[in-house]
């Protein structure tokens, strides 16, 4: 085994668990799922059949991960957040057949108990603030907060708030790397 799983931890069969990668206490890996290398899932957490995690996903204590997510490499799933998959869910209603899809860019980041209503997509980079609920698609380094979230600006790959100037340049505070703002979208250039 190229992974380790904490004693209390249930993989199911037919699962793949890429190497490097921990589980720790009380968290159930379902069957079909596919887990990449050196990720990290908390206690708790529950990863549904036909979900997807990237390499280097970082999934905190008391997360579900519902059918119908993907998140690519370097994701961080904050403690305690919610996906959801089916939009308008009831307990006499079987929906199964309408499980939306919800992707996560590579690189973004999702805080503490904030949720994701299924059906929206994450970009690249984004930054999902604590408590945030999400009903639309983030664009990539987008910073959004509250309930609807909202976007307040524009985040770094390394986290940090950028300020654009009158050009549309910003430049990341601890790494250097520089950014284009133009027509509300963010890319880095250098």
């Amino acid at each position: 085994m190229s992974y380790f799983a904490h004693p209390s931890a249930i993989i199911d069969e037919n699962v793949v668990i890429g190497e490097g990668t921990k589980i720790w206490h009380f968290s159930h890996v379902m069957s079909g799922s596919v887990i990449g290398n050196n990720c990290n899932l908390g206690q708790n957490v529950v990863v549904s059949p036909k979900v997807t995690l990237g390499n280097n996903v970082r999934v905190q204590n008391n997360v579900s991960i519902y059918e119908g997510v993907i998140c690519e490499d370097d994701v961080f799933l904050g403690p305690s957040m919610v996906f959801t998959n089916v939009f308008n869910p009831r307990s006499a209603v079987s929906r199964k057949h309408e499980y939306m899809q919800t992707l996560v860019k590579k690189g973004a980041s999702i805080g503490a108990n904030a949720t994701i209503v299924c059906g929206n997509e994450i970009g690249e980079f984004a930054f999902i603030g604590a408590g945030a609920v999400v009903t639309k698609p983030v664009p990539a380094y987008a910073l959004v907060i509250g309930n609807p979230a909202r976007q307040t600006g524009w985040m770094s790959e390394f986290g940090h708030k950028l300020s654009f100037d009158e050009n549309g340049k910003a430049t990341c505070p601890e790494s250097g790397q520089e950014y284009q703002l133009e027509n509300r979208v963010v890319i880095r250039t250098k």
